[in-house]
């Protein structure tokens, strides 16, 4: 069946609020077609890097903050110096250009510098997820053998684990990166800030050999597909646009902004979304370890942060914590990131007077960028890349072609999937894995002979040049004859307080028509005191009746992800068999008002067909 559905007028772009979202850039169109400009110079004339990026703003900018934390505060000039510090040590010991240097450190000041000291050289960070352990973090580690380790001393037991499984040569050097000095650097690691601390804190020649096409991280992600962590390739010039377009369009940022990044800097959303906007124009990042609910709005006040990068659970955390009478009290007006979602959108804004709203729509690997530039509600924006969105059918996962083999585009007011075409001045950088990076790419799209990038979402044309997410294509199932968003029924339960986090999937049914819902929920509190009733209540009088979820598990532990959800692919494979899940399971039979408890009796009767669902 197909993803796409007759246009309607709810949730459409007017032309009112089209034209209102282009009066506040007006006034500044000569300064954003000069970035533009810029932008579109990337490569050919504009020769920055990272590194030319932090000295230019040392040099005019050298006594403003770069870096609050509550392990340090760093000016410009300090920054600089710690970063030319490192970098020069290391090229002494013979780093070079396309060196790979793992990084694997949680969010503190040692990691921006590391980060860009390996910038300046024009090695590859190679960022790991402090989350990982064990076979996930022995699989990243091992993708790209590295020249260098730069391990945290809060991370160094995990990486103890698997470091004789790394079989590391002779030639792979070790250094800790000391914390709060706890702990002894052991045997075969060197001490980081004992061997640079002499070091010399001149600009080193190297970054003026570092161009726009050279990679600057890989980031791992496991795109649309899910299983093993893949390394998604960022490059310097990635970085330089979004200082152009994030940090002076968009944002608009200024010498006295602050941003505060609270969302780990081995993700794209720190990394290459919001990080760079502080280039723009000499402003300062502010980071914490991680996100806490409880400590955002005095982080916000004390580090007078005036914007944030964000994502759509955060936003729904804090609209989950009781109102206050000083929630409008604070210095934030804008916001950048993706995934606020329009059930609470416009109460968000509200609730903590944000004026501006920039939601964005992109991905580690992908070629294609949105950002809602129009500060318009509930929508991902305009992207000026070519792209496309496609009939898709969602039964066989797959983009639907027409009689001569080519692919439909959708209507205004439908849903389809989203391809970003591939050219020369569009490229897909990919993976590190050549096989990943082709299964990416879609051929004879809508001619013989071109490609086009598979981004895997499903996305609405809300008119205008404006587009709305809907949800991931293997994130949408079918059930007796309906699409269902298991976005929408996660915003649906997310808001109930007794929910910490959900994640809602398809499984396999019998009688193959279609899949059944399930929702796995970390509830806010003991498991054992879950209200059913409560969450079957409002499921019930919030969803159509085919999207409310059959079965419930519960479980505090369940897997998240480092940008908080909770991983899909294990569960979607345990699906509901009670001898194969150890969590709480519950069943919503035919003809019923709530949950009960699943036993292996009921999961024999529904697969013997005694239960009509």
């Amino acid at each position: 069946m197909a993803a796409d559905s007759p246009a309607k007028d709810e949730g459409l772009i007017s032309l009112s609020d089209y034209l209102k979202g282009w009066l506040p850039l007006v006034w500044r169109l000569p300064a954003i077609l000069y970035n533009v400009k810029q932008i579109l110079n990337v490569g050919v004339e504009n020769r920055e890097s990272w590194g030319s990026m932090l000295e230019e703003n040392a040099a005019k900018f050298p006594d403003n903050p770069a870096i609050k934390s509550e392990e340090a505060c760093l000016s410009y000039r300090e920054y600089n110096a710690a970063v030319n510090r490192c970098a020069n040590f290391f090229i002494s010991k013979g780093l070079a250009k396309g060196d790979v240097a793992c990084v694997f450190m949680e969010n503190r000041p040692e990691l921006l510098i590391v980060y860009s000291a390996m910038a300046k050289i024009g090695a590859i960070n190679a960022m790991i997820n402090t989350n990982l352990r064990r076979d996930s973090l022995k699989r990243c580690l091992s993708l790209h053998p590295a020249k260098i380790y730069l391990i945290g001393e809060e991370v160094i037991d995990a990486f103890e684990e698997v470091k004789d499984d790394l079989a590391l040569r002779f030639d792979q050097k070790l250094y800790v990166v000391p914390d709060k000095g706890q702990k002894p650097a052991p045997e075969g690691f060197t001490d980081l800030n004992a061997v640079v601390k002499d070091a010399d804190v001149g600009n080193p020649a190297t970054t003026s050999t570092v161009t726009p096409a050279d990679t600057i991280a890989y980031v791992f992600t496991s795109g649309t597909t899910g299983g093993m962590p893949k390394a998604a390739i960022i490059k310097h010039g990635r970085l330089v646009c979004s200082r152009y377009f994030n940090g002076k369009i968009v944002l608009n940022s200024k010498p006295q902004d602050t941003l505060y990044v609270p969302l780990p800097f081995f993700h794209t959303n720190a990394l290459a979304l919001s990080w760079p906007t502080v280039f723009a124009n000499g402003s300062a990042v502010a980071i914490r370890r991680k996100f806490s609910v409880s400590n955002f709005w005095s982080d916000v006040r004390k580090y007078n942060a005036t914007a944030w990068c964000y994502i759509g659970e955060l936003c729904r955390y804090l609209m989950n914590q009781p109102p206050q009478p000083d929630d409008r009290d604070n210095p934030l007006t804008r916001i950048i990131g993706n995934g606020l979602r329009p059930d609470i959108w416009r109460e968000f804004k509200n609730r903590f007077g944000i004026s501006k709203v920039y939601e964005i729509y992109g991905a580690a690997e992908s070629n294609l960028y949105f950002v809602n530039l129009l500060n318009l509600d509930c929508t991902v924006g305009w992207c000026r890349l070519p792209y496309a969105i496609v009939k898709y059918d969602i039964d066989e996962d797959i983009a639907i072609r027409d009689e001569n083999g080519f692919l439909q585009k959708i209507k205004v007011g439908q849903t389809g999937l989203l391809l970003g075409e591939l050219s020369e001045l569009n490229p897909f950088a990919g993976y590190t894995d050549k096989q990943a990076t082709e299964s990416k790419i879609l051929r004879n799209v809508f001619q013989e002979g071109d490609a086009w990038f598979n981004t895997g979402d499903l996305i609405r044309n809300i008119g205008y040049g404006q587009v709305q997410f809907v949800d991931r294509t293997g994130d949408t199932f079918r059930w007796k004859g309906e699409n269902v968003s298991t976005t929408e029924v996660e915003a649906v339960a997310n808001t109930l307080p007794q929910v910490s986090l959900s994640s809602a999937y398809g499984v396999k049914m019998p009688g193959g028509d279609g899949c059944a819902g399930m929702i796995a929920i970390i509830p806010d509190g003991k498991a054992e005191e879950f209200d059913l009733r409560a969450l079957y209540q409002h499921l019930q009088r919030s969803l159509p009746s085919y999207a409310v979820p059959k079965f419930v598990r519960l479980n505090a532990n369940l897997e998240c992800t480092a940008t908080y959800k909770i991983t899909k692919v294990a569960l979607k494979n345990e699906g509901f068999d009670p001898q194969s899940v150890n969590d709480a399971l519950y069943v919503l039979l035919p003809g019923q008002t709530g949950y009960r408890p699943l036993t292996q009796e009921l999961y024999k009767n529904i697969w013997d067909g005694k239960y009509r669902f």
